[in-house]
């Protein structure tokens, strides 16, 4: 730096010296700058070397996969031996095993004594039917039955009656036998004495032959009169017990316009409205047996082959498990569904309400050291026949071979072994690539 000098003072121009930078510079060696250049360059080169040899094997290994897809995007399982229990999850809902309806007993006008939701006692009335029509026919019918009483009471009478005059006939009969052998003695007494012809004496020969005959036919008569007497007051006897049967069901019908709960339950629908004229045998309501509650199960069709009488079920529903057993299948498909019951193994559980929704799962098969994974999308995108084992960060594709299936497990039957891991989600997204590099 060089300092300014006024231009009125140039008689000390010649005096002042102009300062330069050699005092500022250093004499450098050149051999060590080189050798901090070429440590720098040495450092480098063996960063890359580093970073090379780590990048080959990651290098090799993408350039053998087919397909790359991010690890996040998979689910992987590892295959295991152990018992295999093959099921069914189902919906069901809760049925009436028993659902009484009740009907009307006659036409008439009903009077309901009860609303749907109601608890009701076995044998409680429930509703009442008031049938004028009935109740008419019944006082008729019971008119009936007093005039045929009537009529038996006469005719047994009127055989008691005949059976005196008969027995009179028949006395009448024997006191004529009494007198004709009488006046006979006398005609034989005379005809010795040659007192009487023999025209007399004969006469009363034959007086006493008729007298003895009259008596014969009067007890016949008697007996046969007897028989026909009381073959008409039987007759009159199972007329009055026909009639007396006709008011007896009459009573019984009109006794049945109380309509009673068959069982103990609860009122369900009500099939007509209070105080509404109805026909003989319309419903009137349902009653549900609380005790005696199913569950309705619907299980698909591909199942049905293999559902049986008996098979073990278990429910759940409130946050509680049940055990249940099938107890009916339907023979028929309906909208590729196929209806079953299950029963409780053990008393109906409290506050079951009809219709409720319940979940079901019926164990159709259990077997001992299986081999098996669990149940993926890869047995439906793969078609039961392609795995992919996972292998460090690569997915190998592997022909495989699929037995029974159950809600959480698959068997394997050929193709893995036990310990190796796959790849059991939708395998679409590899596009059956045979080698899938697996992102992290």
């Amino acid at each position: 730096m060089t300092e300014a000098v006024p231009r009125s003072d140039s008689a000390s121009l010649g005096r002042v010296a102009i300062r330069d930078t050699a005092a500022q510079d250093r004499v450098l060696d050149k051999g060590q700058a080189r050798r901090r250049r070429l440590v720098a360059i040495a450092a480098t080169g063996a960063v890359l070397i580093a970073i090379a040899a780590a990048a080959v094997p990651t290098a090799q290994r993408f350039l053998a996969a087919d397909r790359s897809v991010p690890l996040e995007r998979l689910r992987l399982a590892t295959v295991d031996r152990g018992d295999f229990v093959r099921d069914v999850a189902v919906r069901g809902r809760v049925v009436a095993a028993v659902k009484p309806t009740v009907y009307a007993p006659a036409d008439g006008v009903v009077t309901l004594e009860v609303k749907a939701g109601d608890t009701v006692e076995e044998g409680a009335v429930i509703a009442r039917v008031h049938s004028p029509t009935l109740s008419n026919l019944l006082d008729q019918e019971k008119a009936t039955l007093q005039r045929m009483q009537t009529e038996l009471t006469r005719q047994g009478i009127e055989r008691k009656k005949r059976e005196l005059q008969n027995q009179q006939t028949i006395d009448m009969a024997r006191v004529a036998i009494t007198a004709a052998e009488r006046e006979l003695r006398r005609a034989e007494a005379s005809w010795a004495k040659q007192i009487i012809s023999r025209q007399d004496y004969e006469k009363a020969s034959d007086e006493v032959t008729r007298a003895r005959l009259e008596f014969a036919h009067a007890e016949q008569n008697a007996l046969l009169e007897s028989e026909s007497l009381e073959f008409e007051l039987r007759t009159r006897q199972f007329e009055r017990d026909r009639q007396a049967l006709q008011v007896e069901e009459l009573e019984r019908r009109v006794a049945g316009l109380e309509v009673v709960s068959p069982v103990s339950g609860m009122v369900g629908a009500l099939a007509v409205e209070q105080k509404s004229q109805v026909a003989e045998n319309r419903p009137l309501l349902t009653v549900v047996d609380l005790t005696a509650l199913e569950i309705e199960v619907q299980v698909p069709q591909e199942y049905g082959d293999d559902l049986g009488l008996g098979m073990p079920v278990e429910l759940s529903f409130g946050g509680a498990g049940y055990d249940g057993e099938i107890t009916a299948i339907s023979p028929e498909v309906s909208e590729n569904q196929v209806s079953a019951r299950v029963r409780f193994s053990r008393d109906v559980p409290p506050g079951l309400r009809q219709n409720q929704r319940v979940s079901a799962r019926i164990l159709l098969e259990s077997r001992e050291d299986v081999l098996m994974v669990q149940r993926g999308q890869f047995v439906d995108s793969g078609g039961g026949r392609i795995a992919y084992v996972v292998d460090g960060n690569l997915a190998r594709r592997r022909q495989i071979g699929v037995g029974a299936a159950s809600i959480g497990e698959v068997e394997i039957l050929s193709g893995l072994t036990e310990g190796q891991t796959i790849v059991i989600s939708d395998l679409g997204q590899f596009e059956g690539a045979e080698t899938v590099l697996l992102n992290d």
